[in-house]
């Protein structure tokens, strides 16, 4: 745990235009600076870093946040490292838990040896990128795979030769410990007398695996001609392991940005082929199924996820794995697809074919997530059979229970209860699904989806306190309640938290600055957090008032702005109606906001009310 002190005063001391000034070309524009957004495609610069606030926000696709915070965004990194590394780069040591003199040392021994494989890595890259330049035949291999040399020298492609030592001329010292512990080199026998070294990489097409850092880890080794394995990787190391890595998120990270989802494939080959094609956005699990390291490592980088497999039985398995990963992910802001290409086709033989136009179509009918769990689950169940069905939904309930909680989650509740011949209520009686609006008899979701206020006298009983009803403290009860809810909001809902009245905007304010320094955080965090701080009591007096059986969704907060947002609104709208008459330019600005005003009543289903002007 890294003491909050320590981030507050690491905040303090960095420069935020020059930490994103090192990966964005940014220019003075009045007191602040402004460049291309990293996080998505642009021509016009809609990025602003602000030294006085030391903040940076896009008003194109809306990412904000602090120092850490872009480090963590645009490197695909954690909260920790993010951290490690910006005060590296200021010289500040970061103080953990005040370790002992021997914790130490042993984090600076594994931060030097973590160093020395990866340069160990590098150096054997740099060979194999000088030896494919050398060897005629693998040159060749690679133009009859239709490969450009500016998409080899993209993703640093190289080639091991034939012979069983070629290290040993780039390692002074072969028998060097460093070549065995990254994988380089075999070293078979139990004792140093039977162990004869030899390279692992032989007569390949080397394709250099790189870290999101941009370092490398590690491997995967083509053969050229037949043989087997056809692909050969590099071992588990201290810093690389094919459970947790994807090959080619490093080159892929602006592409994904650019074009909003990652695509993931199964292959190095599809990778570069695919890149080469105009689909830079690729990326290949590491002959490994995909698994929950990989799918929470590729939301880091895009909301949205389009997996490409195989049209045969071994890519169908693959795509359940895949979409068994994602499940407990599928949060209502993310969109999961599956893609699935004839059987004769992988992505790379499928573009050189067929054309890029072709696959930018398969994309584009990439079946969603919940399409994909239901026809998982009804695989050999005949629904037209009472046991049929029984078994459907069996074989359904583990995925669907798996999913967050969520509007997702409701609806594919109602499909698959009617595809079961269920009734909804029926289905999540049997499932136990501990779902309040529907396990409450006789109140029933009212139109809005969400539980009625009705409640029987028991459920009256458990509340500790009235619920306020101003959308300002409601609002700041969902947040301490729901802290990950706040990055989903927008800025300019943040803003309007921010200037709302007395304790509601201080403690939003604080809010804020407690998710970019640490994250999300469950209430019980928060309030150990405030400890002695002045809001603390404000916070414990709104929670108190929570009634301890409400469930609530990001949509009761969704429309609890959107009540504020009219309350903020409507005073506006009576100004410029006092100056509509003489002022044309106020009785422009007056629809644009009564136009606002009519929109959020009808997304909230409020009555509409007779316009002030």
């Amino acid at each position: 745990m890294i003491p909050p002190a320590f981030i507050h005063e690491l905040l303090a001391r960095a420069d935020i235009v020059e930490v994103v000034g090192r990966h964005v070309d940014l220019r003075k524009a009045g007191i602040n600076h402004k460049g291309l957004c990293p996080f998505h495609g642009e021509k016009t610069p809609s990025f602003t870093v602000s030294a006085t606030r030391q903040t940076y926000h896009c008003f194109g696709c809306g990412v904000h946040g602090n120092a850490i915070g872009f480090l963590m965004e645009h490197s695909g990194i954690g909260f920790i490292d993010a951290v490690r590394d910006l005060a590296q780069h200021i010289g500040m040591t970061v103080p953990e838990d005040d370790p002992s003199p021997e914790e130490r040392a042993r984090a600076v021994q594994v931060r030097e040896r973590h160093g020395s494989l990866t340069e160990t890595l590098a150096r054997a890259a740099d060979h194999y990128r000088v030896q494919l330049k050398n060897s005629p035949r693998a040159i060749e291999y690679l133009k009859g795979r239709e490969l450009t040399g500016e998409i080899a020298a993209r993703f640093g492609l190289g080639y091991a030769p034939q012979g069983w030592r070629s290290l040993a001329s780039v390692f002074p010292h072969y028998d060097d410990p460093l070549l065995e512990e990254s994988g380089l080199v075999i070293a078979p026998g139990e004792t140093d007398a039977d162990r004869k070294r030899y390279d692992r990489f032989r007569d390949r097409i080397m394709f250099p695996i790189r870290s999101v850092q941009g370092d490398v880890i590690g491997f995967g080794g083509r053969i050229i001609d037949e043989g087997e394995p056809k692909y050969l990787n590099s071992p588990e190391t201290p810093v690389f392991s094919k459970g947790r890595e994807l090959y080619g998120l490093f080159e892929a990270r602006q592409a994904v940005r650019q074009r909003a989802f990652v695509l993931v494939v199964e292959g190095y080959m599809d990778v570069v082929a695919l890149a080469q094609a105009g689909f830079a956005n690729a990326v290949a699990t590491l002959g490994t199924a995909c698994t929950t390291d990989h799918v929470q490592k590729l939301f880091r980088f895009s909301e949205s996820v389009v997996f490409s497999f195989d049209g045969d039985a071994a890519g169908r398995r693959a795509a359940v794995r895949a979409m068994e990963a994602s499940l407990p992910h599928a949060t209502d802001t993310r969109t999961v697809r599956f893609l699935f290409l004839p059987v004769e086709h992988d992505p790379d033989t499928y573009v050189r074919e067929l054309g890029a136009e072709a696959f930018e179509r398969c994309i584009e009918r990439a079946v969603p997530l919940s399409r994909q769990l239901i026809e998982a689950a009804r695989e050999g169940c005949d629904l037209e059979q009472a046991e049929g069905r029984a078994r459907f939904l069996a074989l359904a309930k583990p995925m669907w229970a798996a999913l967050p909680e969520g509007a997702l989650r409701r609806q594919l509740l109602g499909e698959l209860a009617k595809l079961g011949n269920l009734e909804v209520g029926e289905l999540a009686s049997l499932w136990r699904t501990g779902d309040a609006s529907y396990r409450r008899a006789g109140t029933p979701p009212d139109r809005f989806g969400h539980p009625s206020i009705r409640r029987t006298a028991a459920a009256s009983s458990r509340r500790v306190r009235s619920m306020p009803v101003e959308p300002s403290g409601q609002a700041l009860r969902m947040l301490l309640l729901h802290s990950e809810w706040w990055e989903r909001l927008a800025a300019e809902d943040h803003d309007l938290l921010h200037h709302a009245p007395g304790p509601v905007g201080e403690l939003s304010a604080w809010l804020e600055r407690f998710i970019a320094n640490h994250g999300p955080a469950p209430w019980a965090s928060l309030e150990a957090a405030l400890g002695a701080h002045p809001l603390h009591a404000v916070a414990q007096q709104a929670m108190a008032a929570m009634a301890v059986d409400d469930v609530l969704s990001f949509a009761d907060l969704r429309r609890t702005m959107n009540l504020l947002w009219i309350e903020h609104l409507k005073p506006q709208a009576d100004v410029l109606a006092a100056k509509a008459a003489a002022d044309p330019r106020a009785l422009t600005q007056l629809k644009l906001v009564l136009e606002r005003i009519t929109a959020l009543k009808q997304a909230v289903s409020l009555p509409l009310e007779a316009s002030s002007g």
